[in-house]
């Protein structure tokens, strides 16, 4: 038995990492941001990292490359890298730091072009990774390397490609080139802050499969930062659950995922929209409080359903609850929430029946670039209190399409209508009434929020544009609005960058709901959020709809989130329509081929359709 167990010592995978009691703390003494978190990471696994926004995620990723962000400090805790228990990371000097960037842990940010000069051609910036660690290796081991690992991510070795600028990459194209930078010197260790946010789902699934394939390839550990459950799904061998800075479960993909023993877990697999029918979204109520402000005992203990005085009365530890598997709860395994109510479909009204005129109107409308026709010949309406999806691939004209209707493609041709007038094509030359009556929410918060000014200024100047003689109110008005998206009034004297992405996304939806529009075009506004917050956003725009009216045009590439809020669905390919129907009939009979392979494509993403195919019978949900 003795000699059994050494055999399988010496077979066992490698360590990619071991992390230790790791404790990072706000500056002057705020309190922490994440303590107690330890995991290990095997040479060639992935472990996904799941959470809320501001729950510590990308904090701990960030301390495997030695860095603590935003002036925090890290206090405590070791960090192995490669099995090495004689050098803890975070002992290095800032300069033995930098040697180990790079070539002994990588890291992979949300957004590709943060991490591409757009000066350079790509096939230079490969050429700098290498020789900035290994000055010494000459220009045909150089090439070699390149030539390889642009074939390990799937695009063309040739040099045609290679002297390609970033801006001339598709979104997709600029990822692998960002993963190609992070193994090119086969690291030990990547960590992957969300790499696939804001991808539509083929290109994401693409990424997701060069990424495991790499890692089992070379015997690369991965760390994988995300707010998407699909994407563990997909990719991790192991998932770790963190809220308000502590890991509150943690094993097996299968394990966690199928068996959530958590409250918090169950809480966000509830929020998780379904691909073949529309649910009632379960948002988390309230929200997680910040550093120096958490309460004693049990975290989650404010916010959780069946909670006991006792849970709050000592810090709670991880405790195993069976093979690799361990939970943070004195009540872990009771089912706590309870699966999503199943809604009907929108009915679809027969258009020659329905003498309803509509709110927006879009005739033969076409945008090109120079000789690169972006739409070609778009039509389509939309009536009050109607939600219009609109989906395709990256590429496909989408989000020209949003922009050309809030007026910021001055290349458009065609007619626009917004309550039967004419819409002008730049935004400038539009009455205030229409630039009041529809607002537009950017896909990226941190592109389109002034980060020198703060949340109030930010949302009051909206208010201020279309109020001008009315500021009494101003203050409580704002408030009001940011309580609408979940954010509490403190975040009013916050900026930008003091907040998490998921909380600046409802920023910039609280500056469009300021104006109390009437259309609401909202361009991947949940890409950047995580399930929750997503559950509750759309939750949000729901009652708008019902209660006020609002008429949507809603962009995305998450299929299942159109089944969950739209009324009818919009195929574009290549700037063409190639279908438009009621959303169940094109989800579930989908008639182009273009539309079939979309679907085919959200369905390797959806978690329950996952445990059907891998012969589970429980539903991945608590």
């Amino acid at each position: 038995m003795k000699k059994e167990k050494s055999i399988m010592a010496d077979i066992a995978p490698a360590l990619a990492v071991e992390v230790r009691n790791l404790r990072i703390d706000m500056p002057d003494g705020g309190g922490d941001i994440v303590d107690d978190v330890s995991f290990i990471i095997r040479a060639g696994e992935v472990l996904g990292l799941v959470g809320e926004s501001g729950s510590g995620k990308t904090t701990v990723g960030t301390a495997l490359l030695g860095f603590a962000r935003g002036g925090a400090r890290i206090a405590g805790g070791t960090i192995h890298i490669a099995g090495d228990t004689s050098q803890n990371m975070l002992d290095l000097t800032p300069q033995q730091k930098r040697i180990l960037r790079g070539k002994t842990v990588a890291y992979v940010p949300q957004d590709p072009a943060s991490a591409l000069n757009p000066s350079l051609r790509i096939g230079l910036q490969l050429s700098e990774v290498i020789e900035a660690h290994e000055p010494e290796t000459p220009r045909s081991e150089i090439d070699r390397r390149i030539e390889a690992v642009m074939k390990d991510v799937g695009l063309p070795p040739d040099p045609a490609f290679l002297r390609r600028f970033p801006h001339q990459l598709s979104g997709g194209q600029q990822q692998r080139i960002g993963i190609a930078m992070a193994v090119i010197l086969a690291p030990k260790l990547i960590v992957l802050d969300e790499p696939t946010t804001g991808l539509d789902v083929t290109t994401q699934n693409k990424i997701l499969d060069i990424v495991k394939h790499l890692c089992r390839e070379h015997g690369i550990g991965a760390l994988h930062v995300t707010h998407d459950l699909s994407v563990i799904a997909h990719i991790a061998d192991h998932v770790m659950v963190m809220y308000s800075g502590r890991v509150v479960e943690i094993g097996r993909v299968e394990t966690v995922l199928g068996s959530p023993s958590h409250p918090y877990t169950q809480a966000l697999l509830g929020a998780v929209p379904e691909l073949h029918y529309r649910t009632h979204l379960k948002s988390i109520p309230g929200s997680a409080f910040r550093p120096g402000q958490r309460p004693s005992g049990c975290f989650f203990k404010p916010r959780c359903p069946i909670a006991e005085d006792g849970c709050g009365a000592h810090p709670v530890t991880l405790a195993w609850q069976g093979e690799e598997h361990s939970v943070r709860c004195l009540k872990s395994g009771i089912v706590a929430i309870a699966e999503p109510e199943r809604l009907p479909d929108p009915l679809q009204l027969d258009p020659k029946l329905n003498d309803r005129s509509p709110v927006i109107e879009v005739r033969d409308l076409h945008v090109a670039f120079g000789n690169y026709h972006v739409l070609d010949g778009v039509d389509f309406a939309v009536e009050k209190g109607e939600c219009l999806a609109i989906v395709g691939e990256s590429g496909s004209g989408k989000s020209t399409l949003s922009r050309a209707l809030i007026g910021l493609v001055p290349q458009r041709q065609g007619t626009a209508l917004l309550n039967g007038e004419v819409l002008a094509v730049h935004a400038r030359e539009r009455s205030r009434q229409q630039l009041r009556t529809m607002q537009y929410i950017f896909q990226s918060p941190h592109n389109s929020l002034n980060p020198r000014h703060t949340v109030e200024n930010i949302v009051g100047l909206v208010y201020d544009t279309f109020n001008p003689r009315d500021r009494q109110q101003r203050r409580q008005r704002i408030a009001e609005v940011l309580n609408q998206v979940g954010l509490g009034p403190d975040v009013m004297f916050a900026f930008p960058d003091q907040l998490s992405g998921g909380e600046r996304q409802r920023v910039a939806i609280a500056r469009a709901l300021m104006a109390n529009p009437d259309v609401l075009i909202c361009d991947e506004i949940t890409s950047a959020l995580d399930v929750s917050v997503q559950a509750a956003i759309v939750n949000l725009l729901k009652d708008l709809q019902r209660t006020r009216g609002l008429t949507m045009i809603f962009v995305t590439h998450n299929l299942a989130l159109v089944r969950n809020l739209a009324d009818r669905a919009m195929v574009l390919d290549q700037g063409k329509v190639v279908e438009m129907r009621g959303v169940a009939d094109v989800i579930d009979n989908p008639d182009h081929p273009y539309t079939r392979q979309l679907i085919a494509n959200a369905l390797v993403a959806d978690i329950d359709h996952r445990a059907e195919r891998s012969g589970g019978k429980e539903c991945l949900r608590a």
